[in-house]
């Protein structure tokens, strides 16, 4: 059985996902199913845990290998349900990295599940239930955004509120390309792309610096 939860995260075998990080990745699917009868977690279309594994757990893990490991944090804007914050902790617990994972989210309920969720597992993170963008003069290592806000407006917010940090991952979807040209216009980016584990037609943004430009 352990074998056949190992060969489900084969796509991303290069970051080497250990068997009991994949049972913990099993173990929070489970919570997600649960908890979501009761509120919205995740996307209530999405059921099956094959669906979940995809579409948020491995499409969220894949970005492990970018996230600056020689930081004393990593925030996580909109985290929602945990993705990918709590996907970070999780591998980060086989790393034993003592990097905490700082989760924004708004939702008092959503909060709630996130400490359950962190308090089981035992993982390194801190639940801030604030709206990220009253929280000024933040410094930390990696910001990730997983289908939180517009690119732009994330840029705009990290560009006033974040004194300083040393990434930003950006999950872009399948109209990425759009946004990403478009957003050339106004941003000049020091950027890298890699190309989505889980979607032919999405792509990773891994920024390390940004300029608004004088138009």
């Amino acid at each position: 059985m352990e074998n056949v939860i190992l060969n489900s995260y084969s796509k991303i075998s290069n970051i080497n996902v250990s068997r009991e990080t994949c049972n913990e990745f099993e173990s929070l699917i489970s919570m997600i199913l649960e908890k979501n009868r009761k509120i919205n977690i995740i996307s209530k279309k999405i059921v099956e845990k094959e669906s979940i594994r995809e579409r948020h757990i491995i499409d969220s893990a894949q970005i492990i290998e970018i996230v600056d490991l020689n930081s004393s944090t990593t925030c996580d804007l909109g985290t929602g349900g945990g993705m990918p914050g709590l996907i970070v902790a999780i591998a980060m617990k086989k790393l034993k990295n003592k990097m905490k994972i700082n989760l924004y989210e708004k939702s008092y309920h959503k909060c709630a599940f996130l400490k359950e969720v962190s308090k089981k597992l035992k993982l390194n993170t801190e639940v801030i239930q604030k709206d990220i963008f009253t929280v000024k003069n933040i410094e930390t290592g990696t910001i990730m955004s997983r289908a939180f806000k517009p690119m732009p407006v994330i840029l705009d917010l990290v560009n006033e509120n974040f004194e300083n940090y040393k990434n930003i991952i950006f999950f872009m979807g399948n109209t990425g390309r759009k946004i990403l040209d478009d957003t050339l216009k106004l941003w000049d980016l020091d950027y890298e792309e890699k190309k989505s584990l889980t979607n032919s037609n999405s792509f990773i943004l891994n920024i390390k610096k940004i300029r608004k430009k004088i138009l």
